[in-house]
């Protein structure tokens, strides 16, 4: 990786894209004062990861100090909370994921409204999940596995990292688009899955293509077919979903920035503008490769679309499966 400086370098010296705000619509953050970027989850995750990846750039095309805040608890819902709460001047935003869809689905109540009181500015990036077999299982596609559950109903297991999990949500939304019944067995974390899978205790694994990279790259385990509608850079040879005969499958990790309710449309376009300018260095997309990520980049339209969207499709899987609510 290279050295921050260079990444800033090539930053400014890239051409901007997007279209640049009229000079009286620049939003005006305090001089100094930083701007607070919560993110939900324990130090050292992806989302965490990104986020510190993100701040100093942001930092330097806006002038502006950015502190990355891990605000965790109750899968991300603290710090939603503490975003939604917060005054919407610009000065507080927060890197979403699916986990903030996947809490509308599931909790009952939550201390704040999921489409009210946020407002998205851009979609940053995406990671595809991937289904793992074991290095010596006898399946080599995804149609074989699919065979078999066919075959042998409620006999094949599938391990993910928790009950209400993104990786939850897409297995149960492969085999229900499959018509077969795997059963669900949650674990405490990716090594726990993978040791259940080499022990022969679950016969497939779903989980972020960031976390078990390194796991398929030595041969520990088989990636069958990736859950997004594209195929990764990183993993070049392997199929997607719909390309394995479950067509317009994809379903994706994202991550989005967003702002409390009521900020400033300005300071949304320009984050929007910011953020689509520091993914198109090569440096940055090489080093978001690297931890399983595509840069997106998106449009405030595209990501005012993406919160709805995701939560509906969260709660009719949830419904589809019987996930109880919280």
């Amino acid at each position: 990786m290279l050295p921050r400086r260079m990444v800033l370098a090539r930053l400014l010296a890239a051409p901007a894209l997007g279209h640049a705000l009229p000079a009286a619509a620049q939003p005006a953050w305090a001089p100094g004062r930083p701007i607070r970027f919560f993110q939900g989850f324990a130090p050292g995750g992806t989302t965490d990861i990104l986020a510190r990846l993100l701040a100093p750039l942001l930092a330097e095309a806006l002038g502006q100090p950015v502190v990355v805040e891990n605000r965790v608890g109750a899968g991300g819902t603290v710090a939603a909370d503490a975003l939604a709460k917060a005054r919407p001047d610009g000065h507080t935003m927060m890197l979403l994921n699916n986990g903030f869809a996947a809490a509308a689905a599931l909790f009952e109540r939550l201390p704040y409204d999921p489409l009210a009181d946020i407002a998205p500015a851009t979609v940053v990036a995406t990671m595809p999940l991937v289904l793992l077999v074991a290095a010596n299982a006898p399946y080599a596609k995804l149609a074989e596995l699919l065979a078999a559950a066919h075959a042998r109903p409620d006999a094949l297991n599938v391990a993910t990292v928790g009950v209400g999990s993104t990786q939850h949500f897409v297995a149960e939304a492969l085999w229900a688009q499959a018509g077969v019944h795997l059963t669900h067995i949650p674990y405490r974390g990716t090594p726990a899955a993978l040791i259940a899978l080499r022990n022969g205790e679950v016969q497939v694994v779903v989980e972020t293509v960031g976390a078990v990279l390194g796991h398929i790259s030595s041969g520990e385990v088989r990636a069958l077919a990736l859950s997004t509608a594209a195929r990764f850079s990183g993993l070049p040879k392997t199929a997607t979903v719909a390309e394995s005969g479950i067509g317009n499958f994809d379903l994706a990790t994202w991550y989005a920035i967003g702002f409390p309710a009521g900020t400033p449309e300005a300071v949304l376009a320009r984050i929007q503008s910011e953020t689509r300018r520091a993914l198109a260095d090569p440096v940055l997309a090489a080093r978001l490769g690297e931890i399983g990520l595509s840069p997106v980049g998106s449009s405030l339209a595209e990501a005012r679309a993406l919160i709805p969207r995701e939560i509906t499709r969260a709660r009719e899987i949830a419904t589809r499966v019987n996930i109880p609510r919280q």
